[in-house]
C-alpha cells in the first residue's frame, strides 16, 4: 500500500461534516437498524433450512431457492426504490417498503409448501430492499469520499451485529418454536423498524435536489451510470465479493450441520464467530483509511481474500485439519471481504452524488443479483465443503479480475478530487 497523498485538495463541506459526534452516533445507530433488516431476513432462518427440507419433504436445493428468492427480491426492489427515492425523498419509500416486509413475513410463517414460501420470500426481499437502499442513499446524502467510507465502516459495525446474531437468534428460537416462528419474529422486527423509520430518521434529500421526470428520465440515469466504466467495475467488484459471502451463507448450514455434525446451536455459534472477523475488518478499515487510499485497501484485500479462498479450496478437497482448519480459512476470507465491502461502494457512490438513490440501487441490485446466482450454485454443486469453497474462491478471484481489468485501480486516484472540481466551478 502507498500512503494517502497529503497534498490532495480538500473536498467540499457536506451536511454530515457539520454533525456533532453525538448526532453521528445516533445516525449510525438508526441507519444500522435499517440496514440490519436485510441480513436478518437472509440469515435468521439459516439454522432451520434442514428442518424446512424435512417439513416440506423436499430437497435441500429447493429450500436454498427460498434464499435465492429473497436475494432476487432485494435486487429488484432496489432498482425500483432507488430512483423513486431520488424523486420523492427517502422517508416515504422506506415506510412503504417496511410495511410490505411486515406483511410478507407474516405470510411466510403461514406458507403451506416450499413453492409458496419461495414466492413470499421474493416479496419479503422487495420490502427489505427499501431499508437497504435508503440507508445507503442517506449516507451518500450526508457524506462523500473517504468520509463516506469511514462512516460506512462504522455503519457496518452496527450492521455486522445482524449476521452475527441472526443465526444464533434463529437457533435459540428453534428451541421454543418451529421454523415458522422465525418468520413471526421477523414480522415483529419489521414493526420495530417502522417505528425507527417514522421517529428516528429525518428527510435528507431536500425537494430542490430531487430528480424530476418519468421512466425515460430514470432510464437516462441508469444509462449514465452504466457508461461510467470505473463505476461499473466497482459495482462488479462489490457484487462478486458479495457472491462469495452469500456462497458461505447458503452453504455453511449444510456443511457444518450435515457434513461435520454440528447441531443448530453449535452452528449458530460457529457462524457468529466467522462474522466477528468480518466486523473486525470493517472497523480496522477506519484506521487504515487514515493512511491509505480506499482503492489501495480494496486491492490488497482482494489479493489476500483470493489467496485465503484458494487455501480454503485445498482444505476442503483434502480434508486436512478438519473443521477447525476450514473455519480458520473461512475467517480469513471473511476478514478480507470485510475490508473490500466498505471501500468498493464508497468509491463507486462517490462518483455520482447527484443520483445517490439510483446509484445505490444499481449497486445493491448487482450485489444481491450476483448473490442470488451464487447461493443456489452451491446447492447445484453438491452443498458440501468443496462446493462452498469453490464458489467462494470463484467470486473473490473474479472480483479481483474486475478491479484490475475494468475498474483499474490506477484510474481511481481522482475519485476524491472530482466533487471538489465540480464545487469550485
Amino acid at each position: 500500500m502507498t500512503s494517502v497523498d497529503t497534498a490532495v485538495a480538500p473536498r467540499p463541506v457536506m451536511p454530515g461534516d457539520l454533525m456533532t459526534p453525538r448526532q453521528r452516533l445516533r445516525l449510525i445507530l438508526v441507519l444500522g437498524s435499517l440496514i440490519a433488516v436485510g441480513p436478518l431476513t437472509i440469515d435468521m432462518y439459516l439454522p432451520a433450512l434442514p428442518a424446512i427440507v424435512d417439513d416440506f419433504a423436499t430437497s435441500s436445493a429447493a429450500v436454498q431457492l427460498t434464499l435465492t428468492g429473497t436475494l432476487i427480491g432485494l435486487a429488484l426492489g432496489q432498482l425500483l426504490i432507488g430512483p423513486l427515492s431520488d424523486a420523492v425523498g427517502r422517508r416515504a419509500p422506506l415506510i412503504a417498503g417496511t410495511a410490505l416486509h411486515i406483511i410478507a413475513s407474516v405470510c411466510c410463517a403461514l406458507a403451506p409448501n416450499v413453492t409458496v414460501l419461495g414466492a413470499l420470500r421474493v416479496v419479503q426481499g422487495l420490502g427489505a430492499a427499501a431499508a437497504a437502499v435508503i440507508a445507503m442513499a442517506v449516507v451518500r446524502d450526508l457524506f462523500t469520499g473517504i468520509a463516506f467510507a469511514r462512516t460506512l465502516s462504522r455503519l457496518l459495525l452496527v450492521m455486522g451485529a445482524a449476521p452475527v446474531l441472526a443465526p444464533t437468534l434463529g437457533s435459540e428460537l428453534l428451541r421454543w418454536t418451529q421454523w415458522r416462528g422465525v418468520f413471526a419474529a421477523l414480522a415483529v422486527f419489521g414493526v420495530l423498524l417502522m417505528l425507527v423509520a417514522v421517529l428516528g430518521l429525518p428527510e435528507t434529500l431536500p425537494p430542490a435536489q430531487r430528480q424530476r421526470g418519468g421512466p425515460l428520465h430514470i432510464a437516462r440515469l441508469y444509462g449514465g451510470l452504466l457508461r461510467d466504466r470505473a463505476f461499473v467495475g466497482l459495482i462488479m467488484v462489490a457484487g462478486l465479493a458479495m457472491a462469495a459471502l452469500f456462497a458461505y451463507v447458503a452453504g455453511s448450514s449444510f456443511v457444518m450441520q450435515e457434513q461435520y455434525g454440528l447441531d443448530e446451536q453449535q452452528f449458530g455459534l460457529a457462524f457468529g464467530a466467522g462474522a466477528v472477523g468480518l466486523i473486525a475488518a470493517t472497523q480496522g478499515n477506519v484506521r487504515l483509511l487514515r493512511r491509505y487510499t480506499p482503492q489501495r485497501i480494496l486491492l490488497v484485500a482482494l489479493l489476500a481474500g483470493t489467496a485465503a479462498a484458494l487455501v480454503l479450496v485445498a482444505l476442503a478437497v483434502t480434508g486436512f485439519g478438519g473443521l477447525p482448519a476450514l473455519l480458520a480459512a473461512l475467517w480469513l476470507v471473511l476478514a478480507a471481504t470485510g475490508l473490500a465491502l466498505p471501500n468498493a461502494p464508497a468509491l463507486a457512490l462517490s462518483r455520482h452524488g447527484e443520483a445517490a438513490g439510483t446509484a445505490s440501487a444499481l449497486l445493491g441490485a448487482v450485489q444481491f443479483g450476483v448473490g442470488a446466482v451464487a447461493a443456489p450454485l452451491v446447492g447445484v454443486l453438491g452443498n458440501g465443503a468443496v462446493a462452498m469453497a469453490a464458489v467462494i474462491a470463484g467470486g473473490l478471484a473474479s472480483a479481483l479480475l474486475a478491479l484490475l481489468v475494468v475498474a483499474r485501480p490506477d484510474q481511481l486516484a481522482a475519485v476524491e478530487a472530482e466533487p471538489v472540481a465540480v464545487a469550485l466551478h
